[in-house]
């Protein structure tokens, strides 16, 4: 692998930009302003460069305002350059070649937007030399999420299951299962005709509501049906 910088940078209109700041032996930087705005961003090898089997270089993008990095896609000895779409607001979005695209939306000539708001300052691209087995799998990951979004399957912390009953709309329950089973039990005596339930009945009410519960604890939480 070579020891200077492999990469280069093309943003249109712009020139070329092939002197990064080296990170690390595997890991390289290119800052630049984000003005004028832009919407694509070319990333290659240099002539003579090759990456061993098994690895590619990942293009990340951190654009002003911006606290992490996202994955744009890779480059590598089969395909030594591509081209990407970036975006100031939203996650990025795989497209079929393996390079994840979306559009940056533009306030003007001189300005780039983040979720919305003008923000001037530097982008930040970065190239990692990664396993292509990791790159691979974070490209996955991002389409996976796409597909997601955009048929409405999203997983939100706190929607993993149904609202739990109130205790009033819970103790209503049982009361009115206790009530359509002993309301059958019920007689007359007495001179005033007042209507009694034997206690036995109240014992074998609560036998099967316990049995019940213990062979579908969630009766409860539908409507009640005796």
């Amino acid at each position: 692998m070579a020891t200077a910088p492999p990469f280069g940078l093309i943003l249109p209109s712009r020139p070329v930009l092939t002197n990064p700041a080296v990170v690390s032996p595997t890991q390289y930087a290119f800052a630049f302003p984000s003005t004028p705005a832009f919407t694509h961003i070319v990333a290659f090898l240099l002539p003579g460069t090759t990456l061993p089997d098994g690895i590619l270089a990942g293009v990340y993008v951190q654009l002003p305002g911006a606290s992490e990095f996202k994955l744009l896609g890779a480059i590598g000895t089969e395909k030594q350059s591509a081209i990407f779409r970036v975006s100031g607001g939203g996650a990025a979005i795989p497209s079929g070649n393996g390079s994840v695209e979306d559009e940056m939306t533009d306030v003007d000539d001189t300005s780039t937007t983040i979720n919305g708001t003008a923000t001037v300052g530097d982008v930040t691209v970065g190239i990692s030399i990664e396993p292509a087995a990791t790159i691979s799998s974070q490209l996955e990951a991002l389409k996976a999420m796409q597909a997601s979004s955009s048929t409405g399957i999203v997983a939100t912390k706190g929607q993993q299951g149904p609202t739990p009953l109130s205790t009033k709309v819970l103790a209503q329950r049982i009361i009115q299962n206790a009530f359509n089973f002993l309301a059958s039990f019920a007689g007359n005596t007495g001179a005033g005709g007042q209507e009694v339930i034997p206690l036995k009945s109240f014992r074998d009410w609560w036998s099967k509501f316990e049995r019940r519960i213990a062979n579908d604890p969630t009766f409860l939480e539908r409507d009640a049906d005796g």
